[in-house]
């Protein structure tokens, strides 16, 4: 069975790793990471008071009527964000703990499992980073299958805490991932094979996204994580409490920060959704800024049908709008033409 990296690697647009700057030891923001307040990517910044949040909404999943709240959340935002969503909250304090563990090690340190161009795991910048003249201010840690090889690396003798906790983590995303997954699907009144099609994963193929934006001398020249929609059929986030970062794209009215709400979960469509959806759900563009005085952190979670199968619009839908293919083809498409994906599978 294709595994999710495979299916990735030969696609990849650049074969060399990325290294991250080392963020710590400079004191202003390098060339290489100046992002032009003309280019079509970075678009306007503006100070945090000059911006009004948008106001995605929040779900409680106990509520009785959470279906319907998430399926008006998906047809007018693409996101949304979910409370008492049943995952312990000192496995979230623990995460957090791991990922600033993770994060602090030296430079040269993490650079011992740097990814490469045989493995998608491992430390390194964004992985949209070829897509861009510009480095982004973020280093990254994708998790993909066991992450016993790299955590030995970094920490000889104190790795099982790090693997454990990660372990326990995917658990429970994977288990939302299937509860929410299963409510936006009945939503659309899709069929059972498409509920199975929709929840039949496997592990290695939901990688866990750990991300850190340092503290930056000159916030509004850089960007965090450069504007873009997930590829895959859902991503559940974790984003520092506290710190402003995220933004969506609001049509008519730009770039708008979702606002970390405590004990919550952002949850976003992706491309995959967006396509059985026939276009239903937006693939919400969105991108992430930093600040001068806190060092952010989040964990993505993307989850996945099966590579191997098909996607395409649901069959309630008598008149779709784009083409049906594997996963693995639309992986393919999206690793090769990034923004020009969605449109290229389009009928």
């Amino acid at each position: 069975m294709t595994t999710l990296s495979k299916a990735y690697q030969k696609d990849l647009i650049n074969s060399h790793p990325i290294t991250p700057i080392d963020f710590g030891s400079i004191d202003r923001v390098p060339e290489s990471h100046l992002w032009s307040q003309t280019n079509e990517v970075y678009q306007k910044i503006q100070t945090d008071h000059d911006i009004q949040e948008a106001l995605i909404p929040v779900i409680d999943l106990a509520h009785l009527e959470a279906m319907d709240l998430i399926g008006q959340a998906c047809k007018t935002w693409g996101m949304f964000q979910v409370i008492n969503h049943g995952v312990p909250s000192d496995l979230v304090k623990n995460i957090e703990s791991e990922v600033q563990r993770l994060f602090e090690l030296p430079t040269h340190e993490k650079c011992k499992v740097l990814r490469s161009a045989s493995r998608l795991g491992g430390y390194g910048s964004a992985q949209i980073s070829p897509y861009f003249d510009k480095a982004m201010w973020h280093e990254g840690f994708t998790i993909m299958g066991s992450c016993v090889e790299d955590a030995k690396i970094l920490w000889p003798n104190d790795f099982q805490r790090f693997c454990d906790t990660i372990d326990a983590y995917r658990n429970q995303m994977k288990l939302l991932a299937h509860k929410l997954v299963t409510m936006i699907l009945q939503t659309l009144d899709a069929t059972q094979e498409e509920m199975n099609w929709a929840t039949s994963t496997l592990d290695a193929q939901n990688n866990l996204q750990l991300n850190s934006y340092p503290s930056c001398p000159n916030p509004s020249s850089v960007v965090g994580l450069a504007s873009h929609t997930d590829t895959r059929l859902l991503t559940i986030l974790h984003q520092s409490s506290g710190i402003n970062g995220l933004e969506i794209f609001v049509e008519g009215l730009g770039w708008k920060p979702v606002r970390p709400v405590e004990n919550a979960f952002v949850v976003n469509v992706g491309d995959l959704l967006h396509i059985f959806s026939n276009a239903t759900f937006p693939a919400v563009y969105h991108r992430v800024m930093v600040n001068q005085s806190k060092h952010r952190t989040s964990v993505a979670y993307f989850y996945s049908p099966l590579v191997e199968s098909m996607v395409a619009p649901s069959s309630k839908f008598k008149n779709p709008c784009f083409k049906s293919l594997t996963v693995k083809e639309y992986l393919s498409l999206k690793a090769k033409s990034y923004h020009k994906a969605l449109s290229m599978v389009r009928i």
